[in-house]
């Protein structure tokens, strides 16, 4: 299990945001942390702790009025940590290059990918065959449903059709380097893991797989390592001391295993 570091982008701002409560309407969202830190300086703390593969999320929707702002903040940070950060919202095939060539490692792309609540796999195909499998994230965040976990979309407002089940693993992970998986009931709000999710998850992808959602406390950390089999790498955000919460980031760095 290895740590995958954040900086999540809303607004022009290095922010902790609670899951599912991100609006288009007026920008808004429910704020855990906002950061008097730039991105740049999140890119500089990671690479000098040689942490590689955290994720760089654009919280606003590509064309609305603050995108461009969290393009810049995104754009300091790849620019102070080339090769080690990968980058996700508002991601298409049009543009995925442009950000490879910013200086991300990988391009996160949930939303460009399903249209009518299911896989497009013609699109999934052109940023396939645009950046190629080793380049490309897949983000399979999901909220449960009727007993099951289904991907959501657009900033995580949406429900598709397609589960987080053995079989969507197994299609998806052909056109993948790695998923990014929020379980998004229980993302920034600290309180405990989505165990269930986590569990299935150690079984299913042969392909790394990123869990992030309700860390609070360093016996959750065990928790996704005993459950997620030791398969599973771990993002946490509001719980971090370095977005207001109680776990320290030197001590999360030596739960994990070394690289």
């Amino acid at each position: 299990m290895h740590f995958r570091p954040c900086i999540d982008i809303h607004n022009g701002q290095v922010k902790q945001i609670v899951g599912g409560s991100l609006l288009d309407a007026g920008n808004q969202a429910k704020e855990n942390f906002v950061s008097k830190q730039n991105a740049a300086f999140y890119a500089k703390l990671y690479r000098d702790s040689g942490i590689r593969g955290g994720h760089i999320i654009l919280l606003n929707k590509a064309g609305t009025e603050y995108y461009d702002a969290d393009v810049r903040q995104a754009k300091l940070a790849l620019s102070e940590y080339p090769g080690g950060l990968q980058i996700g919202g508002g991601i298409t095939a049009e543009n995925a290059e442009a950000f490879l060539r910013m200086g991300a490692s990988h391009v996160i792309v949930t939303s460009y990918v399903f249209q009518d609540g299911m896989v497009d796999y013609k699109r999934l195909q052109a940023l396939y065959e645009t950046v190629g499998k080793e380049h490309l994230v897949l983000d399979l965040s999901c909220r449960k449903r009727d007993g099951a976990y289904y991907i959501v979309t657009d900033r995580w407002q949406k429900f598709t059709d397609e589960q987080v089940c053995k079989e969507t693993i197994e299609r998806l992970q052909e056109y993948a380097d790695e998923f990014l998986i929020h379980a998004v009931d229980v993302e920034g709000k600290a309180n405990g893991v989505e165990k269930e999710l986590v569990a299935m998850l150690s079984e299913e992808a042969d392909i790394p797989i990123t869990y992030a959602g309700g860390v609070g406390s360093y016996e959750d950390i065990e928790t996704i390592r005993t459950l997620g089999k030791g398969r599973l790498n771990v993002t946490i955000g509001s719980a971090l001391d370095l977005f207001g919460g109680i776990l320290d980031y030197d001590k999360v760095l030596s739960m994990m295993d070394k690289r």
